[in-house]
């Protein structure tokens, strides 16, 4: 409610567009869109995906029952990150025009949030920008992750960052603090809406047949992993599995043709080794409740892993999420072969060690963020 010459008004209804490509774009935009939605009487959210990943992104939307209102349909095969921009940048274009929103939001470090974030700065229009601040200061490093969310903070109006951490890597860059709010994480958030779900899958039939097994929940899709990196993980895990009877691999396999390819050829005939389809959000989080250990070169993973209590182990040289280091729910390991068997092995083997990281509070929020998001938002119109 707002004063105006001594009367209270009601805020009008703001048109609030939320804009996003990718699977972990989604599973982390769907609470704010389910949250948005509460309240219809202040505003009206406006769906807007590029379906920058297509099969990926629509088990999403199912899972958490949200209809697009304009899906811009871009994925082609062998996209370029040109491609991609160019493509997000002239469609959504359209219907920025059509439906002149009042706010944009795009979230993390995507280049469907770059190139939305960039038309929304064409058309003067406010950006909301959720998981903003994130940082690993090398700008190929994750590629093109790092410079999608720099450039992305540049043009921010409202940053929703998920931790003290993130509020101040803006701070040192400049940024005006009375526009920053720390959130906590909207994967979080996501958790708190799956972890009780009820669905069947025969991935999750398969760990419920071998309880006794230490599962090992593997994801590995990033560009910079591509070749021998990934080589190395998948032949370190071989070796792990060989040497311990006891530990069983679930691999969901990224629809991308290289990783595909890697992974038939070096892990497809382990009988201990699954190679399954990507699973669906709710049956991800199901998968991630019964393993033992999660090991990943995803970013989402590194959040909501703690949440369920499992440590991490990062695929990566560097990570923009070094709360999760400095509280202990996860560790990077890099991607060479003998560390990465180290690794995976002192945790399969040392209780103290697992003890310590599954136990480890997680940074990342109460599964409030999207609140907060929205009432924060509130207050910008106010």
């Amino acid at each position: 409610m707002n004063k105006e010459n001594g009367a209270e008004t009601e805020m009008k209804k703001k048109k609030i567009a939320i804009v996003f490509g990718t699977r972990p774009e989604a599973i982390k935009m769907a609470p704010v869109i389910l949250e948005l939605k509460k309240y219809q009487s202040a505003f009206e959210p406006c769906i807007i995906v590029s379906a920058q990943h297509r099969e990926m992104l629509d088990q999403v939307l199912s899972v958490f029952d949200i209809t697009p209102d304009y899906d811009l349909d871009i994925m082609k095969r062998n996209q370029t990150l040109s491609d991609i921009t160019s493509d997000v940048l002239k469609g959504i274009e359209t219907v920025f025009v059509k439906e002149q929103p009042d706010m944009v939001l795009v979230h993390g470090d995507t280049t469907t949030s770059f190139a939305a974030a960039l038309a929304a700065f064409y058309h003067q229009i406010p950006i909301g920008h959720v998981e903003a601040g994130l940082r690993t200061h090398d700008k190929y490093f994750p590629f093109p992750e790092e410079g999608n969310r720099q450039l992305i903070d540049t043009i921010t109006d409202l940053f929703f960052v998920p931790t003290e951490t993130t509020k101040q890597n803006l701070l040192k860059e400049g940024k005006d603090e009375q526009q920053i709010v720390v959130t906590g994480n909207t994967a979080i958030d996501a958790i708190h809406y799956t972890k009780n779900s009820l669905v069947n899958h025969s991935a999750l039939d398969l760990m419920d047949a071998k309880p006794d097994q230490k599962w090992i929940l593997l994801t590995s899709h990033r560009r910079e992993n591509y070749g021998e990196p990934m080589r190395n993980i998948f032949e370190a895990i071989v070796d792990v599995v060989d040497t311990h009877p006891d530990a069983e691999v679930l691999l969901p396999v990224h629809l991308s043709p290289v990783v595909q390819k890697l992974a038939r050829k070096h892990l497809g005939n382990h009988k201990r080794i699954h190679l399954i389809e990507p699973l669906e959000v709710d049956v991800f989080h199901q998968a991630m409740n019964k393993a033992y250990l999660v090991l990943t070169d995803s970013g989402g993973l590194q959040e909501e892993a703690p949440a369920l209590d499992k440590p991490v182990l990062v695929l990566r040289d560097k990570t923009e999420r070094p709360e999760g280091l400095e509280n202990g729910t996860l560790k990077v390991i890099g991607t060479e072969k003998a560390n990465v068997k180290d690794e995976v092995t002192a945790l399969l083997n040392d209780q103290k060690l697992y003890q310590k990281m599954s136990k480890a509070v997680n940074p990342y929020g109460d599964g409030l963020a999207s609140s907060r998001i929205v009432k924060e938002i509130t207050q910008y119109f106010e």
